[in-house]
């Protein structure tokens, strides 16, 4: 009964929306500043699982998305609420590029291929 609507639950997540209020590309690296167990408990549990998964590394949109089990266009947005409530912190300074998160995004799309 539960798999009938599962179509239903990315619209929930996003209350239907595909537009971040910033740019998110595939390779933007997002962290948690600081962890709150009890922010973290009040999210839902995709949102939830981005949030413990960003509180590790710096993680790419990608990254998280693929790690999460979750389409990316669920993951740009959700991301983007977390941002927005400043839990989340969006990586936009392009100086200082991980270059070991980008080989490992790379060897995750090649195994993909």
């Amino acid at each position: 009964m539960q798999l009938r609507y599962w179509k239903v639950r990315p619209y929930v997540l996003t209350a239907g929306r595909t537009r971040t209020r910033q740019p998110l590309l595939v390779h933007t690296l997002v962290s948690v500043p600081y962890y709150d167990a009890v922010f973290a408990a009040g999210l839902l549990p995709e949102a939830r699982s981005l949030y413990e998964q960003a509180r590790r590394t710096a993680r790419s949109v990608a990254e998280l998305s693929a790690v999460c089990g979750i389409s990316l266009g669920v993951t740009r947005v959700v991301v983007d609420d977390l941002a927005a409530t400043d839990r989340l912190l969006v990586h936009t300074d392009h100086d200082n590029v991980d270059f070991r998160l980008l080989e490992r995004l790379r060897d995750g799309l090649r195994k993909l291929a």
